[in-house]
């Protein structure tokens, strides 16, 4: 399966002719541009082509245009400078701005800059956040009450998150209306090569641009300086860059950058806007086909054509993330994916978007290189990937017939909800529902045909009321029932909940419940599983959970997946058992030559499965396919037998992770995950 890249935001691959460019420049056009003999002076003829072609490109007119190593570097260069000048201004007694102002949806390198050198320098001027409306677009009211107080001004020229374009015509009337002598930085990184610039016919003082995000190398960037703006130099030493950045200049990655500001002129290499319009519109239809109830978080008409920022109701950015990979897909999330409860995007968070959009968003960006047959091929994936979602996820038939009796985790935002069913009886029980799970949890339940017994709330969650009343309408349930939900018979409540050779208790712990599972027929019960909604209050007081017995709790903030009451206990002892448990991927076949009873654990989850091709195929080994999800229903049966090596694995080990630190903190020490995950797995 090949892989299609589509997160061309993030980063590109380079240019044909920016690579041959470059090896050109390391083994012929070698020399020093500094030097004066024939060598040097034909590295710096290649030099001032290159940056001849930029200016044209870019409308520099008589301003400054400078190599550097990027639009980070670029920005600090432009913040430093700005500053500099302003203290100066300040200790000449001249009134400055009291205001470093910047857009609430720039890239985190500018307001870091901002207070890194406002700090340094002693300025101690006020950041301010410019606020952006509901599609990602500056607030120019608010603008317009600041900018005689400004001193600095920084906006973005396209988002590199939403692709939202800015009205950089109106920020400049505003500027200008207001009589603002505030210094203005416009970082151009994603305008590259996507919308048409003629930065002199300007009042930005600065612009920043990396030659990486379109088709050259990474290392590799540019600083516009405006005639007349204040200029202090980042780096001094050589006199490199007319003395405005020392250092000897990166040749090869200036002549990769000039063979793409070539491609940029000749009019022929990369898409013109309409035609990257219609791919976005395409791959648009294709993501609304594949998830029917895609929000798209941003209007298109208002976004570079090159990017769609979307989120599906009840799919987490983790999940979506981990789909699109396996089937081959690159694309990013705006959340933190490593962390138990994801970080939401702080982009769409500044628009005010729903906390469910800002928490789950995933950006598809392409380049202007794309051609048709490339949409085609990402078309078809993307609809790949919404079959498997359908086909082979928490709403699929698949695991139907080997399911039996299990214990579902349902997990969003660091808050579970379970389902606990029974395959003999096809009956199900769920607990400690959220609202934000109902949509999944509903699918699940009919795709599965289970018949539901009960909705139970713990009396923790501020919504689990909310969610049961949901799901009621949706699937239906036991007529009779208390405010927690549990099941009655005649008005009087059920002493327990039969699941086929299994049943479910509650034990009542003040204003809240907890629920208990085990086998029916034990003398006395002990329970499995306590599904207790947070520790330690539930499972300290009841005789009936052992100190084995699976913790499940309706929040999972730090990665626990379930614990025990034994391993609460041990807690700091485990903690120094988790240090050797990652297995490096080039080891593995050792490992498993050396362990031949070793049990490889795919806890992926099957919609992964049904979007990728088969793991380790070929290989001979057997692999054991245990979702995370389903993860507890394994734990009992791994805990009670002999401890065979178990070597989990996932998509970049971070899931497997978590599943052999469970199994450790509840006592069973043979189990290792393979670091870096199939992502390492299938380069080794």
């Amino acid at each position: 399966m090949t892989e299609i890249y589509l997160d061309g935001n993030a980063t590109t691959a380079v240019l044909p002719a920016a690579i041959e460019a470059a090896t050109q420049a390391m083994s012929q056009c070698f020399g020093n541009p500094s030097s004066t003999h024939a060598t040097g002076i034909r590295a710096k003829a290649m030099m001032s082509q290159a940056r001849q072609r930029a200016a044209r490109l870019l409308g520099t007119g008589e301003g400054r245009l400078m190599f550097n190593s990027g639009a980070t570097e670029g920005i600090q260069t432009a913040v430093l400078s700005a500053l500099c000048a302003l203290r100066e201004r300040q200790s000449g007694g001249e009134r400055i701005g009291k205001f470093l102002l910047y857009g609430a949806t720039e890239h985190k390198a500018v307001p870091e800059s901002l207070m890194h050198w406002n700090r340094l320098l002693g300025l101690n001027l006020e950041m301010r956040k410019l606020a952006v409306d509901g599609d990602g677009l500056h607030d120019l009211d608010a603008l317009r009450l600041l900018a005689k107080d400004a001193a600095l001004v920084c906006t973005m020229a396209a988002n590199n998150e939403t692709g939202v374009i800015s009205e950089l015509a109106q920020i400049e009337a505003v500027l200008q209306d207001s009589r603002s002598d505030a210094y203005w930085l416009v970082d151009c990184v994603q305008a590259l090569g996507k919308m048409q610039l003629n930065l002199a016919a300007t009042r930005i003082d600065y612009a920043t641009f990396s030659g990486h995000k379109l088709y050259a190398p990474k290392g590799i960037g540019m600083l516009y300086v405006r005639p007349g703006a204040p200029f202090t130099p980042l780096m001094m030493g050589g006199g490199q860059e007319s003395g405005q950045r020392a250092g000897t200049e990166n040749m090869a990655g200036i002549a990769a950058l000039g063979a793409v500001l070539a491609a940029l002129e000749d009019g022929v290499t990369f898409r013109g806007h309409q035609q990257l319009h219609a791919f976005r519109e395409r791959l648009a239809a294709s993501l609304r086909t594949a998830f029917p109830g895609i929000v798209f978080n941003l209007p298109l008409e208002k976004t570079l054509p090159t990017t769609l920022n979307f989120s599906v109701p009840g799919l987490s950015s983790k999940e979506l993330l981990d789909l699109f990979d396996a089937a081959q897909v690159r694309v990013s999330s705006g959340s933190a994916c490593s962390a138990a409860k994801a970080a939401p995007s702080y982009v769409l968070e500044a628009m005010h978007l729903p906390d469910w959009r800002s928490s789950s968003a995933i950006r598809m960006s392409f380049g202007p290189l794309a051609d048709g047959a490339f949409i085609s091929a990402a078309c078809a994936r993307i609809e790949h990937c919404g079959k498997a979602w359908r086909h082979g996820g928490p709403a699929s038939t698949v695991l139907s017939a080997a399911a039996g009796d299990e214990v579902v985790q349902f997990n969003l935002d660091g808050a579970n909800a379970w389902l606990v069913a029974d395959g003999a009886t096809s009956s199900c029980v769920i607990i400690d529902p959220t609202p934000a799970l109902t949509v999944r949890l509903v699918a699940y339940v009919r795709s599965q045909n289970y018949r539901l017994c009960a909705i139970l709330c713990n009396g923790l969650q501020p919504d689990g009321q909310t969610a049961r009343l949901e799901l009621m309408q949706e699937l239906g349930g036991h007529a009779d029932y208390d405010e927690f939900g549990w099941p009655g018979l005649q008005g009087s409540p059920m002493a327990e909940i039969i699941l086929g050779a299994r049943k479910l208790l509650r034990t009542v712990q003040g204003d809240h419940q907890a629920y208990l599972l085990g086998n029916a027929m034990d003398e006395p019960f002990t329970a499995q599983f306590a599904f207790i909604g947070e520790l330690p209050a539930a499972a300290m007081a009841s005789s009936l959970i052992g100190p084995d017995t699976l913790l499940c709790l309706a929040r999972d903030d730090v990665n626990q997946l379930c614990t025990s009451l034994r391993a609460e206990q041990n807690q700091v002892e485990v903690d120094g058992n988790t240090g050797n448990m990652h297995l490096p991927a080039a080891a593995l076949d050792h490992f498993l030559a050396s362990h031949p009873g070793a049990i490889l654990v795919d806890v992926r989850e099957a919609y992964e499965q049904a979007a990728g091709a088969g793991v380790l195929a070929g290989s001979g080994l057997t692999v054991l396919h245990a979702p995370l999800s389903r993860l507890t229903s394994h734990l009992g049966q791994w805990l009670r037998s002999d401890p065979v090596p178990l070597v989990f694995f996932c998509r970049s080990g971070n899931r497997s992770g978590k599943a052999v630190a469970c199994l450790r903190r509840l006592g069973y020490q043979n189990a290792w995950d393979v670091a870096g995950g199939l992502a390492i797995l299938d380069k080794s």
